[in-house]
């Protein structure tokens, strides 16, 4: 719904691209991959910044750009911060980055596709060649979630790729944001006798699904981005131990590596090079992300890298209306 009628819309172009990188992924997923591309009203791309819109598990950049009830989507929100000055015009990209599992963190995985190298290899290249937008020192990432997750690590991994980054609500903290979701992701299995394949193979064949199988499936989705076992079903084994939920160390560890709060300590320097770093999260965050993103930055400030930092009152869901703070921030950094 747009909010603002007097604003000059911009257009959506639906490009495809056929991935190599996603070629015989191992969930079987698409490798030719739509992405929408926002290009401001009166302008065709040329030499504006290019972001990237990272989507949240279970959602995809098409969903950003589709008509949305009770609320703007990203390019009508785009239309009113860019028409009313707040926004200096941008190139914005909407990739489709939704797997069988409900959707990925953008790192690669040997279960659930390189899609990492997708996007930095391929879908950034391919829109800003389209386009003539973006490049060097002219493009940022944002998301939230698990797209909050994708830009922090993009940021923290490549920030010679990447000039900028916003996160809204980003998975940071890993020891606390597991915490309860192992415990409850095993007892789901147990009424499979802990079968993965089962449960999976019961979850795609549903004619309706519960929330909490959703969540059931975004716990193992994380067991094959973090610790993928490309010999098991789907690439997915358990990081605790079925009878008493205890942690295996080797497996955590390899969860603990991709936590924000452990990959800062070696990026520290090249986050310095960042022309905007934007960190959020609601104070009451149910899945408890907000003080890992408390920790993520008091060890900013340790570290001497400038950021934006804040926390608002309020919890994980609907938080699109953080956009109006870091698109505009994102742009003038990019500026």
């Amino acid at each position: 719904m747009q909010k603002d009628l007097s604003a000059p819309r911009g257009t959506v172009h639906a490009l495809w691209l056929e991935s190599a990188v996603l070629k015989g992924n191992l969930l079987g997923d698409p490798f030719e991959r739509r992405i929408d591309v926002y290009v401001p009203a009166g302008h065709d791309g040329r030499g504006l910044p290019l972001l990237v819109d990272m989507a949240g598990f279970t959602g995809s950049g098409l969903g950003h750009s589709n008509w949305k009830n009770f609320g703007e989507n990203l390019p009508e929100r785009l239309d009113r911060l860019i028409a009313s000055g707040a926004m200096a015009p941008c190139v914005v990209a909407m990739p489709d980055c939704f797997t069988k599992l409900g959707g990925n963190q953008y790192i690669n995985s040997s279960a659930m596709g390189r899609w990492e190298d997708f996007l930095i290899g391929e879908a950034v290249p391919f829109v800003e060649a389209e386009f003539a937008c973006g490049g060097a020192g002219r493009r940022g990432c944002f998301g939230k979630s698990s797209g909050g997750y994708g830009a922090l690590v993009h940021a923290m991994l490549h920030a010679d790729f990447w000039a900028a980054a916003a996160s809204h609500s980003g998975d940071v903290g890993f020891d606390l944001m597991f915490a309860s979701d192992f415990a409850n992701l095993l007892r789901a299995l147990a009424k499979v006798d802990y079968s993965v394949q089962r449960w999976l193979e019961k979850f795609f064949a549903a004619q309706k699904v519960k929330g909490s199988d959703i969540h059931t499936l975004m716990i193992l989705a994380m067991c094959a981005t973090y610790d993928p076992a490309p010999e098991e079903y789907c690439g997915i084994r358990l990081p605790v131990t079925t009878d008493t939920c205890e942690l295996i160390p080797e497996r955590w560890a390899n969860f603990l590596k991709w936590d924000p709060l452990t990959l800062v300590e070696k990026s520290a320097e090249a986050l310095k090079s960042l022309k905007l770093f934007y960190i959020d999260c609601g104070d009451v965050d149910q899945y408890n992300l907000v003080y890992g993103a408390r920790r993520l930055h008091k060890r900013l400030e340790a570290l001497g890298v400038a950021h934006v930092y804040e926390e608002f009152p309020d919890d994980h869901s609907s938080t699109d209306y953080r956009m109006d703070i870091s698109l505009p921030l994102l742009a003038k950094a990019l500026g």
